[in-house]
């Protein structure tokens, strides 16, 4: 009998089996607060089903297989017939299969759908983040076709269903489809305006010919996809489906899958067109109009996934500490620590915060909402999906060299981290949207003031940010240098409002000080030791 060389002790149970919904205070707050009481009592036993199911030792197993296993491209069929087909691990296609059934891509076409879809989004991408990407495009396609009635018709209670139906045959045998989007090329990034992609009429019933080339597509398995081109009348937004009515295969060439920093379970590719037939969605020449609410809305989910992920990696890191001891005591009650989970479960209530406003923002459609987050969304894509970085690289460390160990999760959560900040426009994009809607849309800044002053006069640090960016505002001078210190202050103050509104006075208090009156380091676990800490972590502990 071989002798016994150690034994394990000391080592963390795995965070699995528990409600992620019901064990996020700060989500479950806020879909108290933002939705119509008469919904309350089912999407609470929505999404608390969907938090289960999210928190299983299945599902996380499913996202670990769909991240080991990535997709692979076909291009051809044994007998040489190009396919240009993506193979992904039956994982994804379970993962995204819940997504959709779960209303992820449903917003649209339910009473509170916008707050109970992006509780939902912040739920099930804390498993595998990947599967978000075409639940995004797909949700967010909507308003874009919105602008031609025909076209919305037809598509969208397809894009709206719940029913996975993962074959490529023609979208009118379908009764879900998912749809993608083809904006970027190699000469241009985010500059579409340079796009070179040529659109040339077929027909005076809309119907056009796309010859050209796309840098970033993402989920080329999708059923449809809206692209920009340059038609005779100018930048030209197009519907590209995949597969044609009579079955036949659209000119769709994947010429390579990308080999990604993160991300790595969703497909992202380039796609040549070569004569692929398309239908034109809204006017010539009025391309970045007509797809601009397809971005918002794809925006608005880089925020919620920033959110879902910094809150899978605080909620990590405080499961660690909860159970790991060391020099003579857990983790967790160690005040250095403390100050470190603290400083990012402040982080994470924030973002989580702010994202449901906007996703309330947009069920409630005002024209003053509308105008809210015109300014508020870019400055939130701009702030928090960079955050969410720092926070996962702290986050990870909290569990020492365990977290650097792919067994713990954590090396996929940093891996996606950068994502959010990048795709739909990186932070330079952001800000300088936000000096757009500053310049020419002042209803945006007065509705962006009104919400931050329902805050006025409760915390004396939030009215001294509020007087500090009252004064950037009134100063031009060198505004687009100065462009990104002051998106990051507009966001600053905008969470700091709903904190002092919404949150325990705890975590107000805390998110003011070090936020907004200047009391804290240059890294997180530099928060003020007078503060009531040990509340502010008990309250982002995930326990259901």
């Amino acid at each position: 009998m071989a002798a016994s060389t150690h034994t394990v002790t000391n080592q963390v149970p795995p965070l699995v089996g528990y409600d992620v919904f019901a064990a996020d205070r700060a989500l479950v707050e806020a879909v108290d607060r933002h939705l119509d009481p008469e919904l309350l009592d089912e999407a609470r036993e929505e999404l608390s089903a969907l938090g289960r199911t999210s928190g299983s030792a299945q599902v996380q197993e499913w996202g670990a297989l769909a991240n080991e296993n990535p997709p692979k491209l076909r291009t051809h069929d044994r007998y040489g017939n190009r396919i240009d087909e993506v193979d992904f691990h039956p994982s994804w296609h379970r993962l995204l299969g819940k997504g959709v059934s779960a209303g992820l891509t449903s917003a649209w076409s339910r009473p509170g759908g916008h707050l109970r879809r992006a509780a939902g989004f912040v739920i099930w991408t804390q498993a595998e983040a990947g599967n978000g990407c075409p639940l995004s495009m797909t949700h967010a396609a909507v308003p874009a076709l919105r602008t031609d009635p025909a076209l919305a018709a037809e598509w969208e209670p397809r894009l709206t269903s719940t029913i996975y139906d993962q074959e490529l045959r023609p979208a009118a045998q379908k009764a879900g489809v998912l749809f993608g989007m083809g904006m970027t090329e190699k000469q241009g990034g985010s500059d579409v305006r340079a796009n070179t992609t040529e659109a040339r009429p077929l027909a005076e019933d809309g119907t056009y010919a796309l010859t050209g080339h796309k840098w970033f597509c993402s989920a080329p398995m999708s059923d449809g996809f809206l692209v920009l081109a340059q038609a005779p009348g100018g930048l030209t937004c197009f519907l590209v489906p995949r597969v044609l009515e009579d079955g036949t295969r659209n000119v769709f060439r994947i010429q390579r899958l990308k080999d990604k920093l993160g991300n790595r379970s969703n497909a992202s590719s380039e796609v040549e067109f070569d004569g692929t037939w398309a239908r034109r969605v809204g006017d010539e020449g009025r391309g970045v109009r007509t797809i601009i609410e397809m971005v918002a809305a794809t925006r608005l989910d880089c925020v919620l996934g920033s959110a879902s992920l910094m809150r899978q990696a605080v909620a990590q890191a405080i499961h660690h500490s909860t159970y790991r001891e060391a020099f003579g005591g857990r983790l967790l009650d160690k005040p250095l620590m403390r100050n470190v989970l603290a400083d990012l479960a402040l982080e994470s209530e924030a973002a989580t915060t702010l994202a449901m406003r906007l996703a309330a923002a947009y069920d409630d459609g005002s024209e003053q909402e509308r105008a809210f987050l015109r300014l508020a969304v870019p400055a939130a894509k701009y702030w928090v999906t960079k955050r969410c970085t720092p926070v996962a690289v702290e986050a990870l460390e909290c569990l020492g060299g365990n977290g650097y160990v792919e067994e713990s999760g954590m090396p996929r959560l940093l891996r996606e981290s950068p994502l959010n900040s990048i795709w739909e426009g990186a932070g330079n994009v952001q800000a300088l949207d936000v000096l757009r809607a500053l310049q020419r849309e002042p209803g945006a800044l007065d509705a962006y003031l009104r919400e931050v002053g329902q805050a006025r006069g409760a915390d004396h640090r939030l009215d001294g940010a509020i007087k500090n960016l009252l004064a950037e505002l009134a100063d031009l001078d060198g505004i687009e240098a100065r462009a990104r210190r002051l998106v990051e202050r507009i966001a600053l103050v905008l969470q700091g409002s709903l904190l002092v509104r919404y949150a325990p006075p705890e975590v107000a208090d805390a998110f003011c000080a070090s936020r907004l009156g200047g009391d804290w380091g240059a890294a997180f676990g530099t928060l003020p030791h007078s503060l009531d800490l040990a509340t502010v972590v008990e309250r982002a502990r995930p326990v259901s």
